[in-house]
């Protein structure tokens, strides 16, 4: 279908509009009675040599920042296939309110894990951590059954990636 010299010069404005490819052609429809592919109108708007504008972002009204004891908690790394980390965390009342985590890596890591290492929580707690070859973080507590907090956690989870950059991974 062919446009006009004054539908062409429509086109144009609701390009400069900034008007999507997929509004021009519910327009064309609606003011024109032509109806056109979404195709067909991609080659339109490319033939009319008129560059579609980006939209403008919107700018979001900043909003004041909750306390710290209601922001969101991020995740637990990903589980390794035979342990859960979600299943370690202990309930917040019974979690130390200060984390003091510290981590070692073995010189020479676990067999078929990219490294591996100790960690020792606030409360004195031990364990034994790996990361495998799919990026997914495993942890052996030395007590059967211990359950470090969610800020010990997250707080294991910083210090590791801390440590994993300096050694280059």
């Amino acid at each position: 279908m062919t446009l006009d010299d004054s539908q062409k010069q429509t086109v144009r404005q609701w390009i400069e509009e900034g008007l999507k490819v997929a509004d021009i052609q519910v327009k064309l429809a609606e003011e024109f009675d032509i109806t056109m592919t979404y195709m067909e109108v991609r080659f339109l708007v490319d033939d009319l040599g008129v560059i579609p504008k980006d939209p403008e972002p919107e700018v979001e009204k900043e909003e004041p920042a909750p306390p710290p004891n209601d922001a969101p908690q991020p995740p637990p790394a990903a589980p390794a296939p035979e342990e859960n980390l979600g299943e370690l965390v202990d309930d917040e009342a019974t979690a130390p309110q200060e984390g003091n985590v510290q981590i070692s890596l073995d010189q020479l890591a676990r067999p078929g894990m990219l490294a591996s290492g100790k960690v020792t929580f606030s409360d004195q707690q031990t364990a034994g951590w790996h990361l495998d070859q799919f990026g997914q973080l495993g942890l052996s507590p030395d007590q059967e059954g211990y359950k470090p907090s969610q800020t010990d956690l997250m707080e294991f989870q910083v210090a590791l990636q801390s440590e994993l950059s300096k050694k280059g991974f």
